[in-house]
């Protein structure tokens, strides 16, 4: 609000010297009512529109000269502190000063921009993509990054286009810029520069991503052995089946915790209002009786007759009760009472959503209570005996082994399709193909196509887009039949590690949310049966958990706690590195079916490149038996050329898009087989070398260089290094090895040791002995 001018004259409407307007500042003044506001007003004062109760009247702020505010409490006026006053004011100005200077200085050096990834690839239908990841060491939004490529060898930078990166962050936290979806590219490049408004900028080569050629398929190799979606009886039918025509090369593995089943309590729900409305439910599930029962609300044809219940077999039958005028005056919770204690052997009831039932309930004809399940007949009620194909010609525990396990969520049907199609390869190929003999000769591989069962059931025949299992862990508030597609739990966050109940994000406790981790850690019989496996066949080696959809190729960590993003533990740097050696093999093999490529930005560990997921089962495996997991999900987005864009496929695609991300996504299972061949037949031991990477006056800086991916133990005190030694970090999130710094003149000692456990030059850390490898760095002048 501005000054106003003064009536009378009291107080000036304007300072009259610069020295008072050195003195203004911003004070609390209360007066005892809104006419004491008007008065204030009448005087000129330059009042802030702000304005509060307070004890002993209204609490406003004006803005005051010394001299102004004298003349005020010489007029009765109680004013108050001061809120703020020049002194804070040349604070902020100092502040921003400072401020504007760091920025002129970064923008004058230029901010560091990190290069992660560049790289190109083909898809389906041969387009070109580019995909380009950066990190910039200044990430305010008002930092925008471009990325410039050539047309190809020998051609000028930005010749091949140029484009606009966005930031991708993920818990409030900045990751680094990338672009939202590669971008389709008609040349080749060879190098794209990256630079910043910040004043930053890096030019690195393009690689090509997937870089094994396509196979022709082998003249005696077979495959496509699914042509529809199956519902679990059918798929576990069919590994059954498998396991019975192949006995040499396989068996059934039963799995020890039976699932609830498909099957539900039957129920009826009466009334319309909530407060008049409520349900009931069979104490037998529907398909043991539950389906029978009927309940009949009936209206007596006499005045004041009492509430009453009845019961003939499997019929219910409640009198209302009338008043003198013969009108119903039952209650919905009087009902409810009535029932539970006259019919509870057969049914439970319960008001609406916790309602108090204070509304009359109307007559209503007889009614039987349904399930409202609809799987045909050939899909059992009974609880479900999971069991796990057990692939392999020696199945005693000698060989390393391979898990492979699908459908933990209801609603991804082609996953199941995925691991029946891999089962049916390695077995129906054994005898022919002599790669597949190779592995299922050397591997002990165990398939379990389809984790949630009951789910998958209700998925395919009631409620398609139902993603847990099917039991219910609600009360009464949150149990009637119109929630009946909100319950159950979701598989894979109800496992130990990193569990919503250990405070990690990406899971609910709310029972009817889609990411319900459940009543406790490992509480369903399903994820139970899955830790089971693992710790019964400690030779597992390897997990692949098969989801849908968005074609991502993931590892651990998979969850982290907000705020902070505080992440499980990484994988140290060898195994990371190992994790991505691995996804060129296995992402190839996913290719080679029909050219689909799984985007470089959707490969790499859960929260790098999608977001966290509290409890889930490669965590699981990873940290309590350390099982090297990965985690799949099929469905790549597909290239539309005409308008060209990625068209997303969904969790149910039309079957021949399904039966294709079956077959591509199979090949892949066999790549993972392929990579756990090659560990269990690895003698090698590593090899690495210690690279110079920068000198300074006083400092030199130092890596080390790797021939596979292993883990580098080292040394800088002179001790003798042993698993017990620091160990070689990344740089950084999606970066290369660290660099290592030293102000002295050090000898520094290491070894490696890769995956398969082989130690460089067969050296004993655990021993005595010397045939670790010893370089000395020296630290002298300038470069």
């Amino acid at each position: 609000m501005l000054a106003q001018s003064t009536p009378n004259g009291d107080v000036a409407a304007e300072r009259r010297s610069s020295n008072e307007q050195n003195g203004v500042a911003l004070m609390r003044i209360v007066v005892p009512d809104q006419a004491g506001v008007d008065r204030l007003n009448d005087l000129g004062i330059d009042l802030a529109e702000y304005s509060k109760p307070v004890d002993g009247g209204i609490e406003v702020h004006a803005v005051l000269s010394p001299e102004e505010t004298r003349d005020l409490r010489g007029k009765g006026f109680d004013v108050r502190d001061a809120i703020s006053d020049q002194a804070d004011v040349a604070k902020l100005r100092q502040e921003r000063a400072k401020t504007l200077r760091t920025l002129a200085d970064e923008a004058r050096s230029g901010d560091t921009l990190t290069p992660l990834r560049a790289e190109w690839f083909t898809s389906l239908d041969g387009q070109r993509f580019l995909s380009v990841e950066v990190k910039t060491s200044d990430p305010a939004a008002t930092n925008i990054l471009t990325a410039s490529w050539n047309g190809g060898a020998g051609t000028p930078p930005g010749s091949g286009g140029t484009a606009t990166m966005s930031r991708f962050t993920d818990a409030g936290q900045y990751m680094y810029h990338r672009f939202n979806t590669p971008l389709a590219i008609d040349v080749t490049p060879t190098e794209v520069t990256v630079t910043s408004t910040s004043g930053g900028s890096v030019t690195v080569p393009v690689k090509k991503w997937l870089g094994e050629p396509r196979k022709a398929p082998s003249p005696h190799y077979v495959s496509d052995f699914v042509d529809h979606y199956m519902d679990p009886t059918e798929v576990y039918q069919r590994i059954d089946a498998l396991a019975k025509e192949f006995p040499g090369q396989a068996a059934i593995v039963k799995l020890p915790y039976k699932t609830n089943g498909y099957r539900r309590h039957a129920q009826a729900q009466f009334g319309s209002a909530a407060a008049s409305t409520f349900y009931v439910t069979s104490q037998a599930y529907g398909s043991e009786g539950g389906n029978d029962v009927t309940v009949t609300l009936a209206k007596p044809d006499q005045a004041s007759a009492p509430l009453t219940v009845s019961l003939d077999q499997d019929n219910v039958t409640v009198d209302l009760a009338t008043n003198a005028e013969g009108v119903v005056t039952s209650t919905a919770k009087q009902v409810v009472d009535a029932l539970n204690t006259e019919a509870g052997k057969l049914l439970s009831a319960s008001t609406y959503r916790g309602n108090a039932g204070d509304g009359v309930v109307a007559e209503a004809a007889t009614t039987r209570l349904t399930d409202n399940l609809h799987a045909p007949a050939s899909v059992s009620r009974d609880p479900f005996q999971m069991r796990a194909l057990r692939i392999g010609k020696t199945r005693d525990g000698s060989k390393p082994g391979v898990f492979l396990y699908c459908q933990e969520h209801a609603r991804e049907w082609v996953t199941p399709l995925t691991c029946v199609e891999t089962a049916e390869r390695l077995l129906r190929n054994y005898r022919h193909d002599p790669n597949t003999r190779k592995l299922v000769d050397d591997l002990d591989i165990f398939v379990l196509p389809s984790v949630n069962p009951d789910g998958a059931h209700y998925s395919l025949y009631d409620f398609n887009m139902q993603r847990r299992n099917m039991t219910d862990h609600c009360g009464p508030t949150e149990s009637d039949p119109a929630y009946r597609n909100s319950w159950g739990v979701d598989l894979n966050r109800n496992f130990s590690v990193g569990s919503v109940y250990d405070g990690y994000s990406g899971a609910s406790t709310s029972c009817r949310s889609d990411t319900y981790a459940g009543p406790a850690e490992l509480s369903e019989p399903e994820s139970r049966n899955e830790v089971w496996l693992t710790h019964q066949f400690p030779n597992i080696k390897f997990a692949m958990n098969t989801h849908s959809y968005g074609g991502y190729f993931m590892w651990p960590p998979g969850a982290y706690k907000v705020p902070g993003r505080e992440l499980l533990p990484r994988a140290d740097l060898g195994t990371e590195t190992f994790f991505w050696s691995a996804s060129d093999h296995i992402l190839s093999t996913v290719q080679n079916w029909r050219g689909t490529a799984i985007w470089p930005g959707r490969t790499g560990p859960v929260p790098d490149v999608l977001y966290s997921a509290a409890g889930n089962s490669a965590d699981e495996h990873w940290y309590n038996r350390g099982i090297i997991g990965w985690d799949f999900e099929v469905g790549a987005d597909v290239w539309n050329p005409a308008t060209k864009q990625f068209n997303a496929v969904g969790f149910q695609p039309p079957f021949a898009e399904g039966h294709e991300e079956a077959m591509e996504f199979a090949n892949g299972q066999i790549g993972i087989l392929e990579v756990a061949r090659a560990y269990a037949s690895d003698k090698v031991p590593p090899k690495s070398k210690l690279v110079i990477t920068g000198r300074d006056t006083g400092a030199t800086k130092f890596t080390f260089t790797i021939d596979e991916p292993a883990t580098i133990y080292y040394t800088l005190d002179g001790s003798r290094p042993t698993l017990n030694s620091p160990k070689l970090k990344a740089a950084g999130m999606r970066e290369g090895p660290e660099q290592l710094t030293v102000d002295k003149t050090t000898e520094v000692k290491w070894f490696s040791v890769d995956i398969a456990g082989n130690v460089e030059k067969n050296y004993k850390p655990a021993g005595k002995g010397d045939g670790y490898r010893r370089q000395t760095v020296t630290v002298g002048g300038g470069r």
